[in-house]
């Protein structure tokens, strides 16, 4: 499982700023990949499913504490299965990205949160968004 953290851009996000442009990026693939007949998976967390871009923005954008304007509040994560890690997870997209979804709540995300070293669990954490290996 390959998994590495993409620097803030300019031209897809900027994460001292709103998560708003990031999810609108993330949206607008969806649209991309329902035109083409592949399958979707809506925004989620540890406990809720399809999930609305306006609520996941809100969710997150207030989720700030006592952080600086400069600050970084949130970060994009691509979680990238391998071809054979994928063929294992199902022979659909919908079973693949169901085994994700189960990997992303019950395995990254309690890691994650841990390694902060601040006492975090998954919990703490707002949670991730349904995709093929793209974002958290």
């Amino acid at each position: 499982m390959s998994i590495d953290f993409p620097p803030p851009s300019n031209g897809v996000y900027n994460n001292a700023g709103s998560s708003r442009q990031l999810a609108n990026y993330l949206e607008h693939e969806d649209i991309q990949r329902m035109e083409q007949g592949i399958y979707t998976e809506g925004f989620f967390n540890l406990t809720d499913e399809n999930l609305y871009k306006s609520q996941v923005i809100k969710d997150i954008d207030g989720n700030i504490g006592q952080l600086l304007k400069t600050d970084a509040k949130f970060y994009a994560i691509h979680v990238c299965p391998s071809e054979s890690e994928l063929k294992a997870m199902g022979t659909t997209e919908q079973e693949q990205a169901e085994a994700m979804k189960r990997y992303i709540r019950e395995v990254f995300i309690p890691e994650y949160a841990k390694n902060f070293n601040k006492g975090l669990s998954a919990k703490d954490s707002y949670g991730s968004r349904g995709f093929n290996g793209k974002r958290l």
